[in-house]
């Protein structure tokens, strides 16, 4: 009985020389997955609770015990960090204006319609969020020509609807304004 007593303590040293070797690699494996989540620029780990070395904590365990408040209170702690830390992120990102590059085709009454002066009109519409581009003449048929004109705007700021109406303000020069492109920049 005393040589099986002396070969389970010796196994005993064992396993205990074991688990601690083990112990220290998964320190080492937490620290440098730390390391690595920084640096990749995510939030860094929770610290895993330090193991004891005592043996008297087997005996308090309990398999189904229930949660202790000092474990909740520490989730809803971590909780709370990878909140913050989410949004500080997405604080971080640039919000995106949406804009749109449009072609209209504007029309003339007529042949004699001094293209000049109806493209310097067009482009005196100022609003905020618009930027007017190239215009070339088309033409349309019997000696009229269009004005072609391209403008980029930004979407939450300015609508073909507003354009058009004020470019049909110029009653002498413009008979009708259309959208001949409308495309998503």
């Amino acid at each position: 009985m005393a040589a099986r007593i002396n070969a389970l303590e010796k196994e005993n040293k064992q396993l205990k020389k074991s688990v601690t070797t083990l112990e220290d690699q998964l320190r080492r494996l937490e620290s440098r997955l730390a390391a690595l989540e920084i640096s990749s620029g995510g939030a860094p780990p929770a610290k895993a609770a330090p193991v004891s070395d005592d043996d008297d904590d087997e005996d308090d365990f309990e398999l189904f015990g229930d949660d202790d408040e000092e474990d909740a209170a520490a989730a809803e702690k971590l909780k709370a960090e990878r909140i913050a830390a989410y949004n500080d992120r997405k604080s971080k990102k640039v919000a995106i204006i949406a804009k749109s590059n449009i072609i209209l085709d504007v029309k003339p009454w007529d042949d004699e319609t001094d293209h000049a002066e109806m493209e310097k009109l067009v482009r005196s519409i100022e609003i905020d969020g618009l930027l007017w581009g190239a215009s070339k003449l088309v033409p349309v048929g019997y000696g009229i020509k269009k004005l072609q004109i391209s403008c980029v705007v930004e979407d939450d700021k300015v609508g073909t609807d507003i354009l058009e109406e004020k470019i049909t303000e110029f009653e002498d020069f413009v008979q009708s304004v259309d959208v001949a492109a409308f495309n998503k920049v």
